[in-house]
């Protein structure tokens, strides 16, 4: 892993637009052992993955929104609610596996401990398996969503 300067902040509404183009091309170009290049669920998965709903997500009470930068470019992005939930972490094809994704988790972590969270939730994709894995995260299976791939994190432990 080659780890590059970058400068991590809370998002703001200007970062919508290329926050939602780092998401989508994530997606679609990363994602394939989920989505199997498969139009369709591709698709349905980039629906919701719009400037205007990026904006909407930026904005909203209860969530941290954070965006990787480096010379003016977001590389990453990531956001969790105020309950500890992840609910995005992306990275641009062109710098995976540069500590990106890591930087960002870390950061939502510290964040969480900020606001006092004792653990940190999210629903996994295959393609992030490992690296939430690495950073500490244990599946915890939900008999109500048993195909989804559920993590949790207790905060203060360590990978």
């Amino acid at each position: 892993m080659v780890c590059i300067d970058m400068d991590i902040r809370r998002a703001t509404l200007e970062d919508a637009k290329a926050a939602c183009g780092v998401i989508r091309r994530s997606i679609a170009d990363l994602c394939e052992p989920d989505h199997r290049g498969d139009p369709t669920t591709i698709d349905r998965w980039l629906s919701n993955k719009t400037p205007e709903n990026v904006a909407t997500w930026i904005g909203a009470a209860g969530n941290i929104v954070l965006v990787a930068i480096d010379d003016g470019e977001v590389l990453g992005v990531a956001a969790m609610t105020s309950i500890g939930h992840i609910t995005l972490n992306y990275v641009s094809p062109e710098h995976r596996f540069r500590g990106v994704s890591k930087a960002l988790l870390t950061r939502l972590e510290g964040e969480a401990v900020k606001l006092g969270l004792s653990e940190l939730s999210l629903q996994s994709t295959k393609t992030a398996r490992r690296l939430y894995r690495a950073a500490g995260f244990v599946e915890e299976p939900d008999a109500a969503r048993p195909d989804d791939i559920c993590m949790v994190k207790l905060l203060g432990d360590s990978p």
